[in-house]
């Protein structure tokens, strides 16, 4: 033998699904700070325009790159959301973030709390 470590299928696959949901707490996460960063009635209108710039890019069909590669695709997804979120950071305030940790249950039955922490950490 080698030495190395014999690669098995099921690490592979358990890998890509925790990443994938990784990905997906921090991309859904960001998409509900800037939303609810939009409907605050202290949000001025170009700091709304700059979150749905940045949400409309991350609905769009149409993506720099495609988000059907596994974690490649949510990267330029998650970068203009970081990015939109960078520039209304002022507008992020403790109801933004209560709105979206609360609204974030509806789509992931776990959620690791240091994942949170970290997309607060960009803003």
């Amino acid at each position: 033998m080698n030495g190395r470590k014999k690669f098995k299928w099921g690490d592979l696959e358990s890998y890509i699904k925790d990443q994938t949901q990784n990905m997906g707490i921090k991309l859904v996460y960001s998409a509900l700070l800037l939303f609810f960063a939009y409907q605050s009635k202290d949000t001025p209108k170009w700091a709304k325009n700059i979150v749905i710039g940045s949400l409309a890019y991350f609905l769009s069909p149409i993506d720099g790159i495609p988000d059907l590669s596994p974690f490649i695709g949510f990267t330029d997804d998650l970068g203009i959301l970081s990015f939109g979120m960078v520039s209304i950071a002022c507008y992020i305030d403790k109801e933004v973030r209560r709105k979206a940790r609360k609204n974030l249950g509806r789509f992931f039955k776990k959620v690791d709390e240091q994942l949170i922490e970290e997309v607060d950490a960009i803003i």
